[in-house]
């Protein structure tokens, strides 16, 4: 029986609150999942289940909610946070499915759906969070808590709890409150509509060739995938480009047709901004508007102040100190880069002079400078780096530094063929979770890569409900006979989100609202983007960067060449991140009535102001910055450069005492994986390093600046 059940049992006999009668069982989401280790049973679920199973959920949560705030017992701990605390396990459960197939096999049907439950969503968090009789009863807990003697864990869940409901405007009049619900509602429909239209951006748009003399410059394998696309879209003999990210970069990076490059360019510029059903222009400049007037309703200067609050950060003004210190350092260097380029550019006969380096030359040209200066193609590379060769060695990797064993399931019901679940396994064999792997682009997924869960560690009743967890990707897929081969930039997109999958996995805390990482969001990148580090080091490119055909291990030559060209267009690759993370905080930094009429307008003035230079774009514009619009780290994007200070910092313990060092290793797990929101994420931190983060590792590890 679960804690909430357990809880509610006995405020309904103190209550005499009866439950309505139970739902039908038709539906998989209404009785416990009969499949192995209770995963979601995919092969039953259709989209008719979902909002019948939302509107139960929410029904039965507010019966909850009832039967705590109706009870004639003190507020207590027991009986008011952790019963609410325990609340709502259908809803949860119900929401995680939907929105996790939303993102990677969705359809127009749960499309649809996610649109008509989303203002039923947030009408029912405000009726949580702004429930008087029930903010009473926590805030008559957290103001008696120094009496309470409370754990570590359980005094974060109360403060956690009561600052939640003051943040959700618990503690508003009325009429404000009102406002707030109207906001919360808009803001709900406006984030589905705007990834949406990404979506549909994506996919709407290919650049199809017919003449074999376009293709010049590009790789075997390139073609060979952009002629595979064509055939399943019935146009034989083409070759078909996509906005995708493993078609559009290799296209960008080898084709010599200067002309289709700025075409398929432009089309991934433009994307949200055609003035169409899909354009995402007004939607934003609607959600930095509400933003702001919801952070003023609530108290705070802006968006910014508001989400930063509960952050390492904690202020605009100490991300914007970090962001200007690491673009100072950049600038010089990115310009530098650019007139390389230039001069590359200029002695190239193809081109006419006085042709001025352009957004859709510079990855071009950046990859010849590469060849020349390092004799480094990428596609030397990709033969090692087999997707199941790379999946190897981080699980070689993982079973080094936490003993973890991976053991693939064929009985598990899978939500699409493409994806696959492993078992992970102590060393002793005691089950830790389970992993869904989703590795290839297609029209059902959104693009980018992340890490998500089905069910989230915790404990209940004193047993251990164990994760389930999982990656989703968009990886070059295989082509003719040939595995899929990735690039590098693939290989460290896989070691970081299988970061993010082991501060899931190993979790190892008693509320599910604490579990794996629910942690700010400048905290949450630590344990991904300490994993990237591992995937270029020589020792371990030695154990898993193995031939697909030959089985050799990657030569000597080409680790040097790794890690003699891993400095090489850093310049671009930090401008293109540091200035959407300004573009961020400027459009969350501003306060209500500043909303611009004109986005485009408003970037290009943020960007100006940077000193930005032409050639390089933000690396993601207003219209298709769906991080910010539509994946929960709006005034939150700078979070992966925070975390970089921190995983560059960490890193060093490693580099000092082995790549594999157990003893190190053991205690990033105890002191960080699993931990979880348990405590003050700087006080983890110190407890793992024995200080505070330095940010010179950083500096040195892009050649930013060799010391400050």
């Amino acid at each position: 029986m679960k804690l909430a059940s357990t809880l509610l049992a006995l405020t309904i006999a103190m209550t005499g609150f009866t439950l309505p009668a139970d739902p039908p069982t038709t539906n998989p989401f209404f009785s416990a999942y009969n499949t192995p280790f209770g995963v979601p049973p995919f092969d039953q679920i259709k989209p008719e289940h979902f909002e019948p199973a939302i509107d139960e959920g929410i029904r039965q949560q507010t019966t909850e909610i009832t039967a705590i705030t109706s009870q004639k017992a003190a507020p207590t701990f027991a009986n008011t946070v952790e019963a609410l605390e325990a609340s709502g396990e259908l809803l949860r459960r119900v929401n995680t499915v939907l929105g996790n197939l939303n993102g990677a096999n969705t359809n127009d049907q749960l499309q649809k759906i996610a649109q008509t439950v989303a203002p039923k969503l947030a009408k029912h968090s405000d009726d949580i969070m702004l429930n008087p009789v029930l903010f009473g009863r926590v805030k008559a807990v957290y103001e008696n808590r120094s009496k309470l003697k409370l754990s570590g864990d359980a005094g974060r869940l109360l403060e956690k709890m009561y600052k939640n409901f003051v943040r959700s405007g618990a503690a508003l009049p009325a009429e404000k409150q009102e406002r707030l619900r109207q906001i919360n509602g808009e803001l709900s429909v406006l984030t589905l509509k705007f990834g949406q239209n990404l979506l549909g951006e994506n996919n709407s748009y290919t650049l199809v060739i017919d003449k074999a003399d376009d293709l010049k410059g590009l790789p075997e394998s390139v073609v060979a995938t952009a002629a595979d696309d064509a055939k399943k879209r019935k146009l034989d003999g083409k070759w078909v480009f996509t906005l995708q990210n493993p078609s559009i970069m290799p296209f960008l990076q080898y084709a010599d047709n200067r002309a289709l490059r700025e075409k398929i360019f432009r089309a991934y510029l433009e994307r949200g901004n055609h003035n169409d059903a899909r354009d995402n222009k007004a939607i934003m400049a609607n959600m930095v508007a509400l933003r702001a007037e919801k952070a003023q309703l609530l108290g705070y200067e802006n968006h910014a102040a508001y989400v930063l609050e509960e952050s390492m950060a904690q202020t605009p003004a100490k991300v914007a100190e970090l962001l200007n210190q690491l673009w100072t350092a950049t600038v010089p260097v990115t310009k530098q880069e650019a007139a390389d380029l230039q001069a590359m550019m200029d002695k190239d006969p193809s081109v006419g002079k006085g042709q001025k380096l352009a957004g859709w030359d510079w990855r071009y040209y950046a990859e010849k400078l590469r060849k020349e200066k390092y004799a480094l193609d990428e596609e030397e590379l990709r033969p090692y780096f087999s997707l199941e060769g790379v999946r190897e060695g981080i699980f070689t990797l993982t079973n080094r530094l936490y003993g973890l064993r991976f053991e693939r399931l064929t009985n598990v019901p899978l939500y699409h063929e493409e994806a696959t679940v492993y078992e992970v396994k102590e060393a002793d064999g005691k089950h830790v979770g389970l992993i869904y792997m989703d590795f290839h682009p297609r029209a059902s997924k959104r693009g980018g890569a992340w890490m998500t869960s089905y069910r989230r560690q915790e404990i209940d009743n004193g047993k251990k409900i164990t994760p389930v967890v999982s990656i989703v990707c968009n990886f070059s897929k295989p082509t003719g006979n040939a595995p899929a081969l990735l690039t590098l930039d693939e290989v460290s997109t896989f070691f970081h989100e299988f970061g993010h999958a082991l501060h899931g996995l190993l979790s190892n805390v008693r509320y599910g609202s604490q579990s794996g990482t629910s942690v700010p969001r400048d905290f949450v990148e630590l344990p991904s983007q300490i994993m990237e580090n591992w995937a270029v080091e020589p020792e371990m490119l030695k154990l898993f960067a193995k031939h697909y055909k030959t089985g050799e291990v990657i030569p000597d030559a080409l680790v040097e060449k790794i890690k003699r060209s891993s400095l090489f267009n850093q310049g671009f690759a930090t401008s293109e991140y540091l200035a959407a993370s300004l573009l961020d905080m400027a459009y969350h930094t501003l306060k209500p009535g500043q909303t611009p009429t004109d986005v485009l307008a408003f970037e290009k003035q943020a960007m100006d102001k940077i000193g930005l230079i032409d050639q390089i774009p933000p690396r993601y514009r207003s219209t298709y910055f769906q991080h910010i619009f539509a994946g929960g780290y709006s005034a939150g994007y700078y979070s992966y450069i925070w975390s970089a200070v921190l995983d560059a910092d960490a890193f060093e313990v490693f580099k000092q005492k082995g790549l594999f060092d157990q003893k190190s290793a053991q205690s990033f797990r105890k002191n960080v994986l699993e931990r979880g929101g348990t405590e003050d994420p700087m006080a983890l931190y110190r407890k793992f390093r024995g200080a505070e983060p330095d940010i010179k590792p950083l500096l040195r590890r892009r050649g930013l600046l060799k010391e400050i």
